[in-house]
């Protein structure tokens, strides 16, 4: 049985692993292909986005996991705790996405494809594979604040390279137009989100359904 649980587990993580690959590249080629600026800053500002470095990471646990489980990086990602924040990530792209960026971006062609890949299928997939494959009843309350790390990380960068280039990926934390209260408004109503959605998880974790198993 649990060969064939681990058997499962890998050929969904192969689906995860193509679809986030190939999801990163389409993007990346069709931001270059659309590019208003030189190829190079292009490339900062792809890696700027907090939906593509939460692609990057699920792109790159699939593909240790499957790869190179023993390595150091395999068992790290091994860790329910790190399966789980990574959900966590990634289901605040789709949420953020899907409540409010969605209605001010209709995008066509490959770029929709791109997009729902990014911000609709694979936080879904990712969660999928949350509640079926990772094992449960390790996580604790103090695994939650270490989770906002990545977020915390991400706000500082996001502030620190906004301010020498002027760019800010999300209109929500675009200083030249909202100003640093707001945006520290709009980040502290996101780190809420971070929070409840952290609880929920560890919630879930501890559940009678996954305890018995």
């Amino acid at each position: 049985m649990e060969n064939e649980q681990t058997k499962a587990s890998q050929i969904y993580l192969v689906i995860v692993a193509i679809v986030g690959w190939f999801a990163l590249i389409l993007q990346f080629y069709l931001m270059i292909q659309n590019r208003k600026v030189s190829i190079p800053e292009t490339t900062i500002r792809f890696f700027s986005f907090y939906t593509i470095l939460t692609n990057i990471l699920i792109a790159l646990y699939s593909t240790f996991l499957l790869l190179k489980p023993d390595s150091g990086w395999g068992k790290y990602f091994s860790r329910s705790s790190v399966a789980t924040a990574i959900t966590i990530y990634i289901l605040v792209v789709g949420i953020t996405y899907n409540l409010i960026l969605r209605q001010i971006w209709n995008p066509q062609g490959w770029d929709k494809v791109a997009d729902e890949l990014l911000h609709l299928a694979i936080p879904i997939l990712f969660l999928v594979y949350w509640l079926i494959f990772v094992p449960k009843g390790t996580l604790k309350l103090g695994n939650v604040f270490p989770w906002l790390i990545y977020p915390l990380f991400y706000f500082i960068w996001t502030m620190i390279f906004g301010t020498l280039s002027g760019f800010y990926p999300y209109f929500f934390i675009d200083v030249n137009e909202l100003g640093f209260g707001k945006v520290l408004l709009n980040s502290g109503v996101l780190t809420i989100g971070f929070l409840l959605l952290s609880l929920l998880f560890v919630g879930l974790d501890r559940l009678p359904l996954y305890r018995a198993k």
